[in-house]
C-alpha cells in the first residue's frame, strides 16, 4: 500500500509589536488582542494590556466619575444655548419674517457676520461671532441637531475642556479658511464650520481605534455623512464649502492633539503646544490675507 504523505506543518508566524514594529513578540493585549512587546506590556488583572487600552480605560473611568457627578455633555449644552440665544436676538432684529429665511445681509453684518472687507479693516472678532449666527430656522435646526449628535460623543470621549477648545479652535480656522479663500464680497454665518471641526475630531478618535468594531462602524458612518455633505456642497451654491473643509481639516488635527501621547504631563504639554500652533497658523493666514485684501481696489474705494 502506498504511504500517504501528509502536508508539512505551516511555519510559525512571527508577530511584531504594533507600537514597535521592529520588535518580535508572542504576547497579545488582553483588551484589544494586538501584539505588544515587553516595553508596552502593562500588568492587568488577567494578562497584559497595551498603553492605549489602559489610557482608554482611565478615560472611561474619568467619564464615569464625571457623569456620576452630574457632568454629562455640559459644553455641548452651553454651545447649543449660546447659538439659540443669538438666534432669538436675530429674530428680534429681523422681525417675524426672519424666522424662516433669517435677517437680511445688512442686519447679519451688523450682528457680526463674516464679511472679508470688514475683517481686513480690523474687525477680526467676526471670525468668531459668525459661528453663532444662522440664516433662518432650517439652518439653525440642522446645525443644532448635528452639534448635539456629534458634540456629546466628542465631549464624552475627550472631556469638557477639550470639547470647548476643539469647537473654538476649529471654528476659528473654518472662518479663516472662508476668509482666506472665499470672495471678498461674501457674507458668511453659521456654526457648521465648527461642527465639521468636532466631526473631524470624532473621525480622528475612531481612526486611531479602527481595529475595534465600534470604531470601524463609526468610521463607515462618518464616510457616509462626508459623501452626503459633498453632494450638498455641489448641489447648493450657497454652502460655504471652504469653511466646511477648513473646519474638518482643523478638527482632524485637533483630535490628534487632544489625544496627546506620553505621560499625563507630556500629554498636557502636547495639547498646549499643539493648539497654540494651530491658532498661530490661523493668525498667520489672516495677516497674509488682510494685506492682500487691503491692496485691492474695492477696499481702497470703500475705506480709502
Amino acid at each position: 500500500m502506498a504511504e500517504e504523505l501528509l502536508p508539512p506543518a505551516p511555519a510559525p508566524t512571527t508577530e511584531y509589536c504594533y507600537r514597535h514594529p521592529q520588535t518580535a513578540t508572542a504576547v497579545h493585549c488582553t483588551r484589544c488582542g494586538r501584539p505588544i512587546c515587553t516595553e508596552c506590556m502593562i500588568p492587568a488583572p488577567v494578562g497584559f494590556q497595551c498603553p492605549q487600552c489602559v489610557e482608554d480605560a482611565r478615560r472611561a473611568f474619568r467619564r464615569g466619575s464625571s457623569t456620576a457627578l452630574g457632568g454629562g455633555p455640559i459644553v455641548t449644552k452651553v454651545l447649543l444655548a449660546a447659538i439659540l440665544a443669538v438666534f432669538v436676538i436675530e429674530l428680534a432684529v429681523g422681525g417675524a419674517g426672519s424666522l424662516l429665511e433669517g435677517p437680511n445681509a445688512r442686519q447679519l453684518v451688523d450682528l457680526g457676520a463674516l464679511q472679508p472687507l470688514l475683517v481686513a479693516h480690523g474687525q477680526f472678532w467676526r471670525l468668531f461671532s459668525a459661528m453663532f449666527l444662522h440664516l433662518g430656522l432650517m439652518h439653525i435646526a440642522f446645525n443644532a441637531y448635528a452639534l448635539w449628535l456629534i458634540g456629546q460623543m466628542v465631549e464624552r470621549e475627550f472631556g469638557h475642556t477639550e470639547m470647548a477648545v476643539i469647537y473654538l479652535v476649529s471654528g476659528f480656522l473654518a472662518s479663516v479658511a472662508s476668509y482666506v479663500f472665499g470672495p471678498v464680497t461674501s457674507v458668511g454665518v453659521g456654526a457648521s464650520g465648527a461642527i465639521f471641526g468636532i466631526f473631524g475630531a470624532f473621525i480622528a478618535y475612531n481612526f486611531k481605534r479602527r481595529h475595534l468594531e465600534l470604531a470601524s462602524a463609526n468610521l463607515r458612518w462618518a464616510a457616509t455623512l462626508l459623501l452626503l455633505n459633498l453632494f450638498l456642497a455641489l448641489a447648493f451654491h450657497g454652502i460655504d464649502w471652504r469653511a466646511h473643509l477648513g473646519g474638518l481639516v482643523a478638527g482632524l488635527a485637533c483630535g490628534v492633539i487632544a489625544e496627546g501621547w506620553g505621560t499625563a504631563s507630556q500629554r498636557r504639554m502636547v495639547q498646549v503646544l499643539g493648539f497654540a500652533s494651530l491658532i498661530a497658523i490661523g493668525v498667520g493666514l489672516v495677516l497674509w490675507r488682510t494685506d492682500a485684501i487691503q491692496a485691492l481696489p474695492i477696499y481702497q474705494q470703500i475705506f480709502g
